[in-house]
């Protein structure tokens, strides 16, 4: 292929003209058929016209690699050919092309080196190129570009950093690790000891290609070691380390300093050190205990430079935040407190609190972005304190977290008492025990005594900048300490909130930045608060929310941070003594300002939450107020809404789930019942104007432009305020006054088109589609079966109905979405047999059924190698569509696969054994596996050559099921006369439930170990490969009721007797069927005896007459075994003979069955395997007859 042919495309590619765009990447797909197209890719990359088009090639090359991964993750063959010319090409580009040429190579690399190890020449190739590179062959004769093979290598490296195999607990090191660290990365670490060497001879200048060298060697470095440990690396890491130590010393942290490129890269290399410092602690322990005394030297020598943090640019900045990581890391392990706790005076003094207390830059991110502000200070995912942590990135949340780690260490043991060896022995029992905890936290011995000597501002000094800003220092330290306080019990707590937080909300003087942080510190200490402090601690927060802005300085953090601590307050079981004044204050504040209506929207589902039913009565009100400030946010055009929107809708989602609580309730009294329905109807009426500004207007002005659609947005939440409109409607003038067709419609077709669901489980659609069904069978909806023409000027095209739409979107939900396979299974025998269809609408239903069948099958077929508890809802819901439409249902099952109908029938029956977890225990599910398996087998019948098995596995289900069904539904009249009973023992019940919650809670947790952490991870990652480990929705998912809707008028033991009356003769007298089988279906229903006398007499028969015959041959075959053997057959014979006699007596009456079964335990295969005149192995008879030995001892007399 012509280079020059390829070219021009790839620069046609960098148009602004999108179909020329469009038109070069269809010539070059099509071209990319041929062989030789990557390589001419490769070429051009190396050496076109200009740098677009070479970046152009190298981004084509690199999604066409991608595009070339097999399924398996394996790659395409790609020749030893190319590999040599991709490597040459990396070796020696440009830097920006190098950047994207990589990637193509990563590829590569991962499929074929680090999963195949196929790629042999790769390493020596690569080792030779970097020996003949120009910054490191000492001779003029250099190839390549040193940075360049730095950079291939980082990449050859990178999968390395993580675990390759999950399944393996201790996973040694890959042999392609231990390969690359041997022949390239050893001789490597004495270059980077020399380059340093040369890097800090250099005080005042840096050099650019050398400084990119040592960070790329580090990078290198840090992928190999952040998960394995090479064994060649192992013994040179302390010369190494010694190296980074000395990079780091080199850093300088004055803000006077001018950060040129080189400089940069220096930092950059001092930020991948500690990097490499947290690795080492981490997972090589072994490695790094030595280095520990030197590497905290190190790190205190940054640490200390926090005072300056407000000056510091945000790379130096993240280095001192990892030295604090460091820290905490170390701390953490065994040698930890030995080694840093004689520092802990200075840590705290002259490293944490600098870094804590606020500053200029706070001071300017308040007033310039107070989002980010909230965000980096006021965190609302603090989650636990540990010095394992990856997180933090700011200097002062990895200072708050070693704080944490400091104070949850142990201090040294507390002296003991001097009363001699005569007071030991008198110690009381138990306080052996308390010798054990004499060591206390040095989060009580010496980090709440530093904090107390800063004192609380106050009306007489809050003047003074230095206390404001220190104290600021102190609230930020208390958020640190969160996990100490919690295990010192609620006096700690106490004490520290009202002596040394409260008191701020009573000063006269305005000081938001503290009482922001204040906020904070309660809320993150809201689990812990004695029930006696919450009142003052909820009366102070609610007077911050109302607080309003004091000139030119902003409130908006202070109302935001009271709003999330009295959530979380709520959320921890506080119940204000009046719930109005909340709402009302809550409501009053919701204005124009998104940002902050947006966090109160918020505050208000979580205090709907918290009071549900006292909130209740008010819900009427606050939904009336608050439609018209979210209206007022919905965005004219189809952009998708803004946040505060959605939550305003996610708000009003839980006031209507909140109301709906206080149903059962409410309708007992018909004062309160009255008011209910009032209530309802408001909030009907509400939701319907908010519903309609959304999507009616924005319909109604796209349609002039010929289109008509509404953004796709809270799709989950404008369901269940959907589905509390349906609820409200009490008439058919309310589905007028409500416009309830023209909501649905929009709505069904929203559904129909979303995708967004599966990200998401948004079950209320489910429900949602439920009621419209039960809402078109009460009063008729417009538009729900057959939807009509749309009016002039608008042309006569056809479009979907409500249920046609609902349709799509079930079927895609079957089909997609494991998790919500259950609810759209419901949903098939909702939207099949609810609605009345007419003989005009039957196409619709027809259609339904068709896809419905096609997905649920489709979805079976992908699990149907293993039964999963997913087989019920898959199969129900084809049974469903099979009994609308039996021959067409065939036809799409056979079409999906060969067999199909024979698969979907046998799994059918299959649901009715005990081998299946799922099994069928509701009755409308069972009779729908009735009434289906007795239309399989009436179609079996009508075949002119039946499938005898699986005629006869289907008959047997068949009559499996209605012996099921019978039983369930005398379960279940039991269980009605016995739920009074059950109701007088709950409360029992339930009090030794929480005894036992208790005993398990005052239990000390076990801490994982690494080991047992490693264990369990590649015990999941197995069970995940092996596929054991499916997607199946939550367990209520699996209690959906199969409403049968007009199925339920159904008799199907009508149904069953029609079918055995008329096909008896082959059902029946033509099949072996099992005794057990036939006397549990003729108990269960005796008026079915008539059927089955002649089948138990002939196969009782049939066994007589085959033991008499083993007699004869035992006897007659072996003569010293005789007399044993003619007692043995003798003896099941009488047994039989009087069953059988029994049988006759019982069956002279034939209208009355037998009233107990005849050989339960006799075993269908001895019936119809052993259907012989002649045995002629002496083994075999011995066999049979100890067989029919148990099956003669199971038969019941009387």
């Amino acid at each position: 292929m012509e280079v020059a042919q390829i070219a021009p495309l790839l620069s046609q590619t960098l148009s602004p003209d999108s179909n020329a765009v469009r038109t070069a990447s269809e010539a070059l797909d099509r071209l990319s058929l041929r062989p030789e197209f990557p390589f001419s890719l490769l070429s051009i990359a190396a050496g076109g016209e200009n740098q677009g088009q070479k970046v152009a090639a190298a981004t084509y090359l690199k999604n066409f690699t991608r595009r070339s991964i097999n399924d398996d993750g394996t790659l395409s063959k790609v020749s030893k050919e190319f590999k040599e010319q991709l490597l040459q090409a990396l070796l020696q580009v440009e830097p920006v092309v190098l950047k994207v040429l990589v990637e193509a190579f990563r590829i590569i690399v991962v499929a074929e080196f680090v999963k195949q190890n196929s790629w042999p020449e790769l390493v020596p190739d690569l080792l030779s190129a970097i020996q003949n590179s120009n910054l490191i062959s000492n001779g003029a004769d250099w190839r390549w570009n040193t940075i360049n093979a730095l950079t291939v290598l980082h990449a050859l490296l990178r999968p390395f950093q993580y675990f390759l195999n999950p399944k393996v607990a201790k996973e040694p090191v890959p042999p392609q690790l231990e390969l690359i660290a041997k022949e390239i990365l050893v001789p490597l670490l004495a270059l980077f000891h020399h380059l340093v060497e040369k890097a800090l001879a250099t005080h005042d200048r840096t050099e650019m290609e050398m400084e990119k060298v040592l960070l790329t060697i580090c990078k290198c470095i840090y992928f190999a070691v952040r998960s394995y440990m090479p064994s060649t690396l192992a013994p040179l890491l302390p010369s190494f380390c010694r190296d980074l130590i000395g990079i780091l010393g080199s850093l300088s942290f004055d803000c006077a300093v001018t950060l040129e490129d080189g400089y940069t890269m220096r930092l950059k290399t001092g930020k991948r050190s500690l990097l490499i410092f947290c690795a080492l602690v981490t997972r090589h322990r072994k490695c790094s205990d030595k280095l520990m005394p030197d590497i905290i030297n190190c790190v205190l020598n940054v640490v200390k430079y926090s005072k300056n943090i407000s000056e510091l640019d945000f790379l130096s900045e993240r280095i001192v935040s990892l030295a604090f990581d460091v820290i905490s890391r170390v701390l953490e392990t065994g040698p930890g407190w030995r080694l840093v706790s004689p520092h802990f005076t200075f840590l705290l003094d002259s490293a944490i609190f600098p870094a804590l207390v606020m500053n200029e830059k706070d001071i300017s991110e308040w007033e310039e972005d107070a989002d980010e502000f909230i965000r980096k200070n006021l965190p609302s995912d603090l989650d636990e304190i540990s010095g394992w942590r990856e997180d933090l990135f700011t200097a002062r949340k990895s200072s708050m977290n070693l704080l944490g780690v400091i104070s949850m260490s142990k201090g040294p043991p507390m002296g003991t008492s001097s009363n001699g060896p005569s007071a030991s022995s008198k110690r009381k029992k138990g306080e052996k025990n308390k010798r054990h905890n004499q060591h206390r936290y040095m989060g009580e011995l010496f980090v709440l005594p530093f904090l107390s000597k800063f004192p609380i501002p106050s009306d007489a000094n809050a003047s003074q900048t230095r206390i404001i800003n220190d104290y600021f220092g102190v609230l930020m330290a208390y958020g640190g300490l969160q996990d100490f306080l919690r295990e010192q019990g609620s006096g700690y707590v106490t004490t520290i909130i009202r002596t040394r937080v409260l008191p701020l909300y009573t000063l006269s003087v305005n000081l938001p930045y503290l009482v922001a942080t204040a906020n904070w510190i309660l809320g993150e200490l809201a689990t812990c608060l004695p029930e006696e402090m919450s009142a003052d601690v909820y009366s102070s927060l609610l007077k911050a929310l109302a607080m309003p802005d004091k000139g030119d300085t902003s409130c908006y953090p202070v109302r935001v941070s009271a709003a999330g601590a009295i959530a979380a307050l709520l959320e921890n079981d506080y119940a204000p003594p009046e719930w109005l004044p909340l709402l009302e204050g809550v409501i009053g504040r919701i204005s124009n300002e998104d940002e902050e209506s947006s966090i109160l929207f918020q505050l208000l589902s979580s205090v709907v939450e918290a009071g549900d039913e006292t909130v209740a009565v008010h819900i009427p009100y606050i939904v009336s107020s608050l439609v018209g400030a979210i209206s007022k946010w919905i965005p004219a055009n189809l952009e998708p809404w803004p946040q505060v929107v959605e939550r305003g809708f996610a708000a009003l989602a839980v006031m209507v789930q909140c109301w709906e609580n206080i149903v059962p309730e409410e309708l007992e009294q018909n004062e309160s019942s009255e008011k209910w329905t009032s209530g309802r109807a408001t909030i009907g009426g509400a939701f319907s104007a908010l519903l309609q500004r959304a999507w009616l207007s924005t319909v109604y002005q796209l349609d002039k432009e010929g289109e008509a659609s509404a953004p796709p947005s809270c799709i989950d939440d404008s369901s269940k305020l959907l589905l509390s409109i349906m609820h409200s409607v009490t008439g058919s003038n309310m589905l007028l006054e409500f416009k309830v067709s023209e909501l649905l419609l929009v709505w069904a077709d929203l559904i129909a088109d979303w995708n967004a669901w599966e990200e998401s489980e948004d079950l209320s659609v489910f429900d949602c589609i439920k009621e419209v069904v039960n809402l078109h069978s009460k009063y008729g909806l417009k538009n729900f079966l057959v939807r009509q023409m749309p009016s002039p000027p608008a042309p006569p095209v056809p479009q979907r109905s409500i249920i046609e739409a609902i349709g799509v979107f079930v079927s895609e939900a079957i089909l997609q979405y494991p998790s919500a396979t259950w609810r759209a299974c419901s949903c098939v025998h909702v939207l099949l047999h609810v609605p009345s269809y007419s003989f005009e609408t039957d196409g619709v239903k027809q259609s339904l059924a068709i896809a419905f069948s096609r997905a649920a099958f489709s979805h079976f077929r992908e699990i149907q190698s293993k039964p999963s508890s997913l087989w019920k809802p898959l199969l129900l819901a084809i049974s469903s569509c099979y009994l609308s439409y039996p021959d067409m249902v065939e036809g799409i099952l056979e079409k999906g696969e060969n067999g199909g109908f024979a698969i979907w029938a046998s799994a059918l029956g299959f649901l009715l054994t005990s081998s299946f977890e799922s099994r069928l225990s509701a009755t409308s599910e069972i009779k729908l596996v009735v009434m289906a398996l007795a239309q399989v087998v009436e179609r079996l019948l009508g075949l002119e050559k039946p499938s005898g098995v699986l005629l006869h596995d289907c008959f047997n289900s068949l009559l499996e099921a209605s012996v099921r069904l019978k039983e369930v539904q005398e379960e279940d009249e039991d269980d009605g006369q016995a739920e009074d009973d059950d109701d007088d023992d709950d409360d029992d019940v339930d009090d030794e439930e929480s005894e036992d919650d208790d005993e398990e809670s005052e239990a000390e947790e076990h801490e994982e170990t690494e080991e047992e952490f490693l264990d369990r991870y590649a015990k999941a990652a197995v069970a995940l490969e092996n596929g054991i480990v499916i997607e199946e929705g939550d367990e209520e998912d699996q209690d959906q009721e199969t409403e049968l809707g007009s199925l339920e008028e159904v008799d199907q033991k009508r149904v069953v007797f029609s079918l055995i009356e008329k096909h008896h003769q082959v059902l029946i007298q033509g099949q072996a069927l099992p005794l057990q089988l036939i006397s549990s279906f003729v108990n269960a229903y005796p008026e079915f005896s008539l059927f089955f006398q002649q089948s138990s007499l002939k196969a009782l028969s049939l066994t007589l007459l085959i033991s008499q015959h083993l007699r004869y041959v035992l006897i007659h075959t072996d003569i010293s075994r005789s007399s044993i053997c003619a007692n043995l057959s003798t003896s099941i014979i009488a047994n039989l003979r009087r069953a059988l006699n029994l049988h006759h007596r019982r069956s002279a009456p034939i209208s009355q069955p037998p009233s107990s079964p005849i050989c339960v335990d006799l075993s269908t295969s001895i019936i119809i395997d052993l259907q012989f005149y002649s045995i002629h192995h002496f083994r075999s008879a011995i066999s049979t007859n100890h067989h029919l030995r148990s099956v003669s001892q199971g038969c019941s007399f009387q």
